[in-house]
Formats: C-alpha cells, structure tokens, sequence
C-alpha cells in the first residue's frame, strides 16, 4: 500500500464566527498552500458551522496550520488519506 498523499482538514467554527473563519482561510491558509511546491490541487467546502479543506500533494502529506483558537469551537481535525481514484470529469457525466 503507497503512502497518503491527501489531507482532509475540518474546523467546526465558534459560534457565529464561520466568516472570520473563512476569511482567515482565505487571507492565510490559500497563501500558504499555493506557495507549497507539493500541492496539486486543494479545494475549501462549508456548510453551516463547518470548514472543510482536502488537499492533494504530489506524494506524502503535510498536516496544515492552525486556524485562530478563538474562531474555533473545538480543535481542527485532520486525517491524511491515500487517493484511490476517481470518476469521470463532471463535463462528461
């Protein structure tokens, strides 16, 4: 079995804080990623109170920074993941 080479990164934000939380992700943790010569690809999901990111590396994975304690309602969770293929273009479907 090959090793993980994607993150999924999950906050849960504090009460009334999912746009601050957003904007951090925005203004701090895309920057980072984009300046990290491993990352193929990331993508950032949200729903209600939620912030999802997964991001895919070229091989291995990093764990991702930190959000602002005080824009959390609990610690971020993340789990690395080994990519098992995919489907066809949504194009195409």
């Amino acid at each position: 079995m090959s090793e993980a080479d994607t993150m999924m990164w999950e906050a849960r934000a504090a009460d009334g804080r999912l746009d601050e939380l957003l904007g951090w992700a925005d203004t701090e943790l895309v920057p980072w990623l984009q300046l990290r010569p491993d990352v193929t690809k990331y993508e950032l999901f949200s729903a209600a109170d939620r912030l999802v990111v997964i991001v895919r590396f070229d091989q291995g994975t990093t764990p991702l920074p930190d959000a602002p304690t005080v824009l959390l309602a609990r610690p971020a969770h993340q789990w690395p993941f080994r990519r098992h293929g995919g489907g066809p273009p949504a194009s195409s479907l």
